[in-house]
């Protein structure tokens, strides 16, 4: 899966392509997360992004894909730093 952010494509490893090569997600409050898949809801058809937590029960979520991808809202977050909701966590 590719997403394109700030005019650059990104590529993007689900947890059901590869448990342990998925792409990990930091969501702008701390928390780290990976996209199970992208799904279609069958109401609209619009795409929702299956994801799962990384820590305590591993509890999978679902929110829009635009959602998901959107920019942080700094006007109701000013001390945030990041600059979208959901970021790729760097390699180390």
């Amino acid at each position: 899966m590719e997403i394109e952010r700030d005019n650059q494509k990104i590529k993007i490893i689900t947890y059901l392509e590869s448990k342990e090569k998925a792409t990990i997600f930091k969501h702008f409050k701390g928390k780290e997360y990976k996209i199970i898949t992208i799904a279609k809801d069958s109401e609209d058809l619009k795409e929702k992004v299956v994801y799962r937590g990384e820590y305590d029960d591993n509890q999978v979520w679902i929110r829009s894909y635009e959602d998901f991808f959107q920019e942080v809202d700094h006007n109701k977050y000013p001390n945030i730093k990041q600059k979208y909701r959901f970021e790729i966590k760097e390699k180390i």
